[in-house]
Parts: C-alpha cells; structure tokens; sequence
C-alpha cells in the first residue's frame, strides 16, 4: 500500500504559501546567549527563552518554526564538550517546539552542516557522516517535528549523505537548503564551489521533497537565485534571505534591511515561484509580521 504523502507536501502541492521564521541565533544572543556559547545549550538550560522567541515568530504569523538545533551534530555539539547530550539536546528542542507549535503550526527540524569534510578532501567516510546525521535526525524525529530541513548546506557529499541519513531512518519530508553567494552577475556558488545546477541535480536524484536556500544574500540577491532555482527544479521551493548583508558597527554585526524591505522581498519571492519563505541571519519577529502582511495582501 503506498504511503499517504504528509501533510505539509500536500497543502504545497495545492499551492498553499508558507511563513517560516526568523534567525534564532541572533533573537538567543538578544536574550543574553554570550558570544561563543553553545546556542544549542539553550534546549536544557534556559528552556523559556527559546520558546519564547518561537512564540514571537508565530504571533508575528509564521506558518512554520524551526528547531533551535543548527549545530546539533555529534560533530558540532563534541566543540562545547555536549556530544554526550546529542539526544537529549536534539529530542528536547523538538519537544519544546512541538509545544509552541501545537496542531496548527508545523515544526522543521534544522540539521546544518557537520563542519567538517569528506574524503577525499577530509577525513570522514559517507559512513560516518551518515551515522553522524542519523543520530541527530533520529532524536529530532522523536520529539515530533513535522520535516527534515538540511540547511545552509555547502558541500554536496555532505547534503547527499544526510539525505540519506534521513530516508533511512525517518519517515519524514527533507528539505534541502544550500548557502549560495553571487560570484558575479547571474552566478552563484557556495563556498565549496557548488553551484546552483549542482545542487539541484544532485539532491533531486538523493531524493529531497523540497530544494530552496538560506543565508549569504540579501532580499535582493536572493530573488535572482530564487528565479533561477524556480527555472531548475519543479519541486517546492524554500527561501529564506538574510535582513540584509551583515555590516560591523562598533563591534557587533548589524543586519540593516527593514521589515518593509524583507516584505517587499517575500512578495518577490512569492512571485517567482517560492513555496516556503522565511528570513535567515538578522531576521527578527518585525521582519516577519512584516512579510506575513504583504503576503495576505497577495490574496486578497
């Protein structure tokens, strides 16, 4: 008997648009998470304050919260000597999510990159990265979230492996979201060399339910990768531009993009195609009541 697509596919298959969230990181350092600490710590630790942030993004009117486990990677975690707290970190972050969350809001799962590299050009075997993935996505899947997002991703290997890590050990949707800058006009790549065609190839045949991308551009660089991956790939699309390039000013990072400007942005990417849309680094709960207003206003 085939298995009834989830719930989340189908609503983008009948062409529902959805509102994901902001940055976690910057809202956690907002709240006092000191430069340098594990932000992933925060699931045990202080427990409200995460939850708060997601509870600000879903009355700004997020269709979609994200788990605050970016870095929550054996790999990552090993870094503030947490890697044996990988499940519990994991499974917690879900849990509280799925909380806020409830039945009317969907929870992804964020797995970002290992931060380190695959033979030949590193030391880890797809074996390992995939068991490294696994464990992560297994914990995740426990606590309840509705899809695996891969984010931020820059290599290729990487991607593929924790697509597999997630079809062999869940059941659950995988979205897949690559970190591109422009290198000059109408190109773009990631840090790792990848480019958009790449990527789209390889991830469709690892067989990823929704491709898009996150960080390294503002709204406007990002609607032009937007096009472009529209043109690639008929699979849901998911964007989620910075608030801006990041800028130092007296030793912080500023992102400078107003929400008028992030929401004029999603309704771009709305109209290029874009199924899931959300911000990355510097997106705040104004940024997206912002959004959420101007795409209301599409519909109407």
């Amino acid at each position: 008997m085939k298995r009834e697509s989830p719930k989340i596919l189908r609503e983008l298959k009948a062409g529902r648009v959805l509102l994901c969230d902001g940055a976690m990181g910057t809202q956690l350092h907002r709240r006092g998470l000191p430069v340098g600490e594990c932000p992933e710590s925060w699931n045990l630790s202080r427990p409200e304050d995460v939850q708060a942030i997601w509870a600000e993004y879903i009355a700004a009117g997020s269709d979609i919260i994200e788990t605050n486990t970016l870095g929550g990677t054996r790999r990552k975690l090993e870094h503030f000597r947490l890697a044996d707290q990988v499940v519990e970190i994991n499974q917690k972050s879900a849990l509280l999510a799925r909380c806020v969350a409830g039945d009317d809001h969907y929870v992804f799962a964020s797995v970002g990159p290992t931060g380190e590299l695959m033979k030949p050009l590193g030391s880890r075997t797809e074996a390992e990265m995939i068991e490294t993935f696994a464990e992560q996505m297994k914990a995740l899947a426990q606590g309840g979230v509705d899809a695996l997002c891969i984010e931020t991703q820059v290599a290729l290997d990487e991607a593929v492996a924790a697509v597999k890590a997630a079809r062999d050990n869940t059941d659950l949707p995988v979205v897949v979201s690559f970190a591109f800058s422009q290198v000059k006009a109408g190109q773009f790549r990631t840090i790792m060399g990848v480019s958009p065609e790449r990527m789209v190839e390889k991830l469709t045949a690892a067989g990823a339910d929704v491709l898009g991308s996150n960080c390294g551009q503002g709204p406007e660089r990002m609607l032009e990768l937007c096009h472009k991956l529209r043109w690639l790939t008929d699979l849901p699309l998911m964007i989620q531009a910075n608030a801006g390039l990041p800028v130092m000013e007296k030793g912080q990072t500023i992102f400078r993009a107003t929400p008028q400007e992030m929401a004029d942005g999603a309704v771009q990417f709305r109209k290029a195609g874009a199924n899931i849309i959300g911000g990355c680094c510097g997106t705040t709960p104004a940024h997206i009541e912002a959004m959420r207003k101007s795409l209301d206003s599409l519909s109407k």
